[in-house]
């Protein structure tokens, strides 16, 4: 049987369903109502099964996967850190993760129709599940998009509606068309499901590590889906006592857009479009977990960040711009007090193959 949804909030419960809501009456975000036993760490994952290995971790049941999870953890020497490479996803990025999740348990409700909001890499990843489960889709994204990202969203046959304005219009007008009854919202910033897919990054770090977690991993902060789902992960590991610390969370976001880091920049840097999240529907949350493991969020420039793509594509890294946010944001945290011996792992979260190779 499909869980319902609560609010961690207010504590109101809803019965699953094509129409539960997208968040709770006192606007608060919902969870999935149900909280997987978790069992001792075993000696070894069946890595054919992708991040499914996890799943009795997981509060949703496998209907729909592509073989995504167990991305290459990588040694990156010049940067003194390990990669994982969660840009060789099926649709090139990390939102495979929640794309899996959360279009299972849509397939699971018997759901018909979804609607995304996206700047591109999460309404790919929707997209590409939903026309694997067979169910329509309509994919909000801003006007003027970049094309490879639309393309890989029309290409699954999805409905591409290009809004103008900037990113929080385009989140209004799909929440505006859920609203009127369009479809069964699968945001990866609200729904639930997504976060229970990205949580299963640090379950894989730790499995890639030989069962330890890394002193710290830098990640980028838009929606915090992935920041969160590594909170998630390694909280529901330490209270397991699969590991025997968390790890500090390091955020970075891009400047002139940074509402945790607090980043009062006049200069946007527009090279990282794919974090530019002025309000993130979990704040509470992001924040939570950076004081929690002792974490922090900076924002970085344009011209690190453009900096830091090049190096990495000459390193054999072949990633979007939003990937080279978190390694700008590592350079910087080396510089304050992330001390040079500790073991940093840096997700690098979507393929450059959907980069205008002349930006």
């Amino acid at each position: 049987m499909v869980p319902g949804l609560v609010c961690p909030a207010c504590g109101r419960q809803y019965e699953p369903g094509p129409d539960e809501p997208w968040r709770c009456a006192c606007g608060a975000p919902l969870e999935i109502d149900a909280t997987p036993a978790v069992p001792e760490m075993p000696p070894a994952f069946d890595r054919d099964q992708g991040l499914w290995a996890f799943h009795s971790l997981l509060p949703v049941d496998r209907e729909v996967s592509l073989g995504e999870g167990f991305t290459p953890l990588v040694e990156a020497p010049e940067w003194n850190a390990d990669f994982k490479l969660e840009y060789v996803s099926p649709s090139g990025s990390f939102k495979d993760r929640g794309a899996t999740t959360t279009l299972s348990r849509a397939a699971a409700l018997g759901v018909e129709r979804i609607v995304e909001d996206s700047s591109g890499n999460a309404g790919a990843a929707i997209a590409l599940y939903a026309a694997r489960a067979g169910i329509d889709a309509e994919i909000y994204v801003p006007e003027g998009v970049k094309p490879a990202k639309r393309a890989a969203i029309a290409g699954t046959g999805a409905t591409v509606v290009e809004v103008p304005g900037d990113r929080a219009a385009v989140s209004e007008a799909a929440r505006s068309a859920v609203e009127s009854g369009a479809g069964w919202y699968a945001s990866h910033a609200w729904n639930p499901a997504f976060f229970a897919g990205t949580a299963t990054t640090a379950f894989e770090i730790v499995a890639q590590r030989g069962g330890s977690a890394p002193d710290a991993v830098v990640a980028p902060i838009g929606h915090g889906t992935l920041f969160l789902g590594l909170f998630r992960g390694f909280e529901a590991m330490d209270a397991a006592g699969w590991i025997d610390q968390r790890p500090r969370l390091l955020g970075v976001q891009a400047a002139g857009v940074a509402p945790i880091a607090n980043d009062g920049s006049g200069a946007r840097n527009d090279f990282a479009d794919g974090i530019q999240i002025a309000e993130p529907a979990r704040n509470a949350e992001i924040e939570r977990a950076i004081e929690t493991t002792d974490g922090d969020a900076i924002a970085v420039g344009e011209a690190e960040t453009r900096a830091a793509w090049k190096a990495l594509h000459r390193a054999g890294f072949h990633v979007e711009p939003t990937s080279a946010v978190a390694v700008a944001g590592l350079e910087t945290y080396r510089e304050r007090d992330l001390d040079s011996t500790a073991e940093v792992v840096v997700p690098l979260t979507g393929s450059g193959l959907k980069t205008d190779p002349s930006a």
